[in-house]
């Protein structure tokens, strides 16, 4: 019996920016602004839906202003339990990316899993975290310590990977091996280099590893920063690399799609990925 998945991607420019409100009201207008997407996921029958990087805030690591760390939440927290309400009420698993808080001065980039009946499964830490071009992330957020966890949904097995990751295939493969069906990866990523990678990085950890990705970037120019334009172009892309869904690259938009995740056994049952791995050959590749 096939497997088919409705999942749905959300990408979002901002209402209100910093020195346009609070900063709580920058966050309140911005999960304003999403709900409305949120309700036409649930009401469509989407299964999975998964938000941008921060989706709550500007994506305020351009700038360096310790203002910021006051956004930042404990995980699960205010914003998850309200994500969870929606979760619940339409059945419908939810990866909700936020700036989270363990402790004083202890923050990370973070992504929740949300089942569909409203349970916080866990949530993934950003491992990877860039220090350039503009990006002063690491001012902002520790590397992430919780590994590269798999969360049994409802509907699939499903794994995290946030923006910056995925420049690192070695992440990618271990959310495969531990088990991901899914592999989602919220992003804030503006055009120049990065816009030719984004379709390219993620239809190969897909392929490389056999298993679907839904990757979501925000859209428009956010003030007084202006660092570039976020491109959106959210897409899904299947386990032999191919993009079979993609959204706009200057609207906010809620990206829909049905998949069969049978052609995950059909693709492994060819390209036999850890069957055929060769990890004793591989040696100590570095020195750390």
């Amino acid at each position: 019996m096939a497997r088919i998945i409705k999942s749905g991607l959300i990408q979002m420019s901002l209402p209100k920016s910093e020195g346009e409100g609070t900063i709580e009201e920058i966050k309140e207008a911005m999960v304003q602004k999403h709900i409305p997407y949120i309700e036409r996921a649930g009401e469509q029958g989407v299964q999975i839906l998964c938000l941008q990087e921060i989706f709550n805030t500007p994506y305020f690591c351009p700038g360096q202003d310790r203002a910021w760390y006051e956004s930042a939440e404990t995980v699960p927290g205010p914003t998850t339990e309200r994500m969870a309400a929606y979760a619940k009420k339409y059945n419908m698993v939810m990866i909700v990316p936020v700036y989270e808080k363990e402790q004083a001065g202890v923050l990370y980039n973070t992504a929740a899993v949300i089942d569909a009946d409203g349970t916080f499964l866990g949530k993934y830490r950003k491992n990877h975290i860039p220090h350039t071009s503009g990006f002063w992330e690491k001012f902002f957020f520790k590397p992430g310590n919780l590994g590269y966890p798999v969360f049994q949904t409802r509907y699939a097995k499903i794994g995290v990977y946030i923006c910056y990751d995925r420049h690192f295939p070695d992440g990618a493969r271990v959310l495969g091996l531990n088990g991901a069906e899914i592999v989602y990866n919220p992003s804030a990523t503006v055009a120049g280099l990065s816009q030719y990678l984004w379709k390219l990085e993620q239809p190969a950890h897909a392929a490389a590893n056999g298993y679907f990705m839904g990757c979501i970037n925000r859209v428009g120019l956010e003030k007084p920063w202006n660092l570039g334009k976020f491109y959106g172009s959210s897409y899904f892309v299947d386990p032999r690399g191919q993009i079979f869904a993609l959204a706009s690259e200057d609207k906010d938009e809620l990206l829909v799609a049905e998949f069969d995740l049978d052609m995950i056994e059909e693709v492994r049952s060819i390209w036999q990925f850890y069957r055929d791995r060769r990890p004793e050959t591989y040696g100590k590749l570095v020195e750390l």
